[in-house]
Parts: C-alpha cells; sequence; structure tokens
C-alpha cells in the first residue's frame, strides 16, 4: 500500500531514498529503475525528429499527498529549487483535514473547423444543427481505438465570429470524448473526416481543422481546507512568530492582488504552473498544451486574473479552490513510449485520465499556497535562495560535503552569489 509520508526523506542519501520510495510505492525495483534511468537513444531517435542525444532534469518525489482519501506519492520532473519542497510541505499541512478533495469532468475535447465565404451564415448554422445527428453518426462511422472505449463524438456547436482581420466566419466545434486520451490526434482526425460534409451543407469552404488547446469542457477542479493553527509557525528571519490568523490573511490578501491585477495574476498563476507541470512532464503529457489552457481560461472574462481562490469559511479555517482545464492522458503518445513516463503514472497508481487530472490540480493548489504563504511571511526569496545557494556552490566549483558547507554559508550571511560562492569554497578548502 502506498503511503505518501516518509519522514526524513531529505535528509536520505541518493540511493537512500530509492530504497524508502521503493518500500512506500507499488513500483517493483525494475519499474523503479525504468523511472529514474535516463532516456535510451534508440528510444529518443523515434520520438523527434534529427534526434542526436537527450537533456535532462532533476526528477524528484512530492510528498505528503492525500487526493481523494487515497495517499499518493507524486513525481515532478523540473529543474527550480524549492517547488517541491514547498509543494510537499503544503500538502502536509492539508493532510491535517484530510488532504485534497478533487473532481474532474468527462473527458471532452474540442475540434474547430473554421468555415470561410459562407453566404447565408443563419441558414448554414441552422442546417448544421438541423443535421447534428447524422454528422455526429458519419464522424463515429470511422474505425477508432478511441471509439472502442466508449468515446467518439458527443456534440456539434455553431459559432459565428462577427469581426476578425479576415472579416466573418462561421466556426463550428465538434465536441469529442477521447476517454483516457490527450486526444489531439484523435479529435483533428474527426474534424478531417468532417470537413468535406460542413462544406456540402453551408456552402463555404473550411480552412482550418484543428483541436483547441482552450479545453474548458475538460475540467479538473482540487479543494482544500487548512485549519488555522496549523499556519502559525517561527520563521527563520530574526525568529519572527507568524499566527495562523495572520498567516491566512496574508494569504487571502496575496490572492485578492491577483484577482484584481493581471501584473500580479501573471506570476501568481506561474507559481500554479510550477505544480502543475512538472508532473505533466513527468507522466509524458504536452505541458505546452496545459500551459496554453491555463493561461486562456485565466482570460476568459477579457480580463486576465488569477486561476485560483483563497478565503476562510465559518470557522476562520483556510480554503483553497483551483479549477483549471487538464487535458491529460494516460493512453498514447509520449506516455506510453518513455519508460519513465509508464513508471510514472504506475507510481501514482491512477487507472484513469481523470483521476490524474485530479492529483495534478491538486499539486497546483499545493504549490499555489507555498508561494503565498511565502510571499505573505518571510518573502520568496529566503527559500528558494537557500537552495539556490546550492546550485551557485556547484557553478563555483564545489563538491561533495562542500557543496553543501557553502550553501549554508551564502544562505546565513544572505548573499548568494558566484563571486562569494567562491571566496567561501577557497577558504574552506584552504582550511581558513
Amino acid at each position: 500500500m502506498t503511503t505518501s509520508r516518509i519522514p526524513g526523506f531529505y535528509d536520505l542519501t541518493l540511493d537512500e531514498r530509492r530504497a524508502a520510495l521503493a518500500d512506500a510505492s507499488p513500483l517493483s525495483p525494475g519499474e523503479l529503475i525504468r523511472l529514474t534511468d535516463p532516456l535510451a537513444l534508440d528510444v529518443a531517435s523515434h520520438m523527434v525528429e534529427n534526434a542526436i542525444g537527450t537533456f535532462s532534469l532533476p526528477l524528484g518525489i512530492a510528498l505528503n499527498f492525500t487526493v481523494n482519501g487515497r495517499d499518493v506519492l507524486v513525481p515532478m520532473v523540473i529543474e527550480e529549487p524549492s517547488v517541491i519542497a514547498g509543494a510537499s510541505f503544503m500538502a502536509k499541512l492539508a493532510r491535517t483535514n484530510g488532504g485534497f478533495t478533487a473532481t474532474s469532468t468527462e473527458p471532452l475535447m474540442i475540434g474547430q473547423l473554421q468555415v470561410l465565404d459562407v453566404e447565408d451564415v443563419n441558414t448554414a448554422a441552422e442546417q448544421v444543427l438541423t443535421r447534428k445527428a447524422e454528422l455526429l453518426t458519419y464522424v463515429d462511422a470511422a474505425e477508432s481505438s478511441l471509439k472502442s472505449r466508449g468515446g467518439g463524438a458527443r456534440d456539434l456547436e455553431v459559432r459565428w465570429i462577427a469581426e476578425s482581420p479576415i472579416g466573418k466566419f462561421l466556426v463550428i466545434h465538434l465536441i469529442y470524448d477521447v476517454r483516457d486520451a490527450m486526444g489531439a490526434n484523435a479529435v483533428n482526425t474527426a474534424c478531417e473526416r468532417l470537413a468535406p460534409r460542413i462544406e456540402e451543407i453551408t456552402g463555404g469552404r473550411v480552412h482550418l481543422k484543428i483541436l483547441s488547446n482552450l479545453s474548458d469542457k475538460r475540467m479538473a477542479k482540487a479543494t482544500c481546507v487548512i485549519p488555522v493553527k496549523e499556519l502559525a509557525f517561527v520563521g527563520q528571519i530574526a525568529n519572527l512568530s507568524y499566527t495562523g490568523e495572520e498567516v491566512r490573511d496574508g494569504i487571502i490578501a496575496a490572492y485578492a492582488f491577483a484577482a484584481a491585477d493581471p501584473y500580479r495574476a501573471a506570476t501568481h498563476n506561474k507559481g500554479i504552473m510550477n505544480g502543475i507541470d512538472p508532473v505533466v512532464i513527468a507522466t509524458g503529457n504536452d505541458w505546452r498544451a496545459i500551459e496554453a489552457g491555463a493561461h486562456a481560461y485565466a482570460a476568459r472574462s477579457s480580463k486576465y486574473t488569477s486561476l485560483s481562490i483563497w478565503s476562510k469559511d465559518d470557522d476562520g479555517n483556510l480554503v483553497g479552490e483551483l479549477e483549471m482545464p487538464l487535458a491529460v492522458g494516460i493512453v498514447g503518445g509520449a506516455t506510453k513510449v518513455h519508460p519513465a513516463a509508464q513508471a510514472a503514472i504506475k507510481l501514482m497508481d491512477v487507472k484513469s485520465a481523470g483521476e490524474l487530472a485530479e492529483i495534478i490540480v491538486s499539486v497546483g493548489l499545493a504549490q499555489n499556497m507555498a508561494a503565498l504563504r511565502a510571499l505573505a511571511t518571510e518573502g520568496i526569496q529566503r527559500g528558494h535562495m537557500s537552495l539556490h545557494a546550492r546550485q551557485v556552490a556547484i557553478a563555483a566549483g564545489a563538491s561533495g560535503e562542500l557543496i553543501e558547507r557553502v550553501a549554508s554559508r551564502m544562505a546565513e550571511e544572505r548573499i548568494v552569489r558566484m563571486d562569494r560562492a567562491k571566496e567561501i569554497l577557497k577558504a574552506m578548502e584552504s582550511g581558513k
């Protein structure tokens, strides 16, 4: 049985962490190796054009996550320090009150057909909708692996673009159930099959036939309630104490800034994506598509705003909510080609794309809370720079135990710079 609570995991050696992960997860020794080994060059050469090698990023494990009553060990691929630690700590706070509650909608994706040169828009739109059932049946008549799994065409919607750089045109939305796939290839294929029929009906010319990454019919939502007493802590800067109420109100005030101001919202939402993207990458999904959909959804009201909402309940507890499009899959694409992605799916023991989306959105909410807590109290630089100091120490030439010693000195001095790292390293190596 999986447990996401592994106390002292950070302080273990690399080999000890792998051993602890093997004990706490459903992965076999062979599957654990697949998770941590580099991508084989022969596999890479079949994934992209002109492959000459691979580019590695750190893969870490976020701990303490309970999602819908189930412990989850979360793989995260990211180069930025403090993200995994921050998400894990916030998950630990959320765990005191049952963790994260998450939901996901049906896996419905939108395919768009741009119809140009339509003479009578109203008549064309009416004809398309009148023949909807016929058109959906026609799309589903084609052989499809998704159709055999219960997916397929579900609906047609008609939109009229009244103003554009080329004037007016018609847009047809094909709503397609992609089951446990991300679904891009299936939707694009279905749109191409449908295009000639749309031309016959409308008298127009179908130009673009392509999936939309604003997958707002395929949503995931996570909520958490943090008891206010769990938010209190003593900081590392001048040993300042923060009450739970101060931290709670500071987080809510920071959220209000993002809700009202697009300049702040961009950075606020980037913090959310710091949690989202690493899990998407680890599972072989398309993080660019997720980013595009998230930011488009944040601007759905014609004003770019916060993806998350923070408030307090009647008992004074902190309440967090994050809802966003999340078109991820567990079948097809890189998810089934990349061995580490397969192992990542197995590590989380997910059985559906919806379940994966629910875990991912929970990590996004946790990371958002970590960033807001830091900003509202000691400032984002304390935790971030203490971890960044290790990277600077390595770049300055430190190795072995000197990495931690040099990093700790810079963190204490609150001077994290290459020149200072070299000075400290030189002094330590000379025994001064």
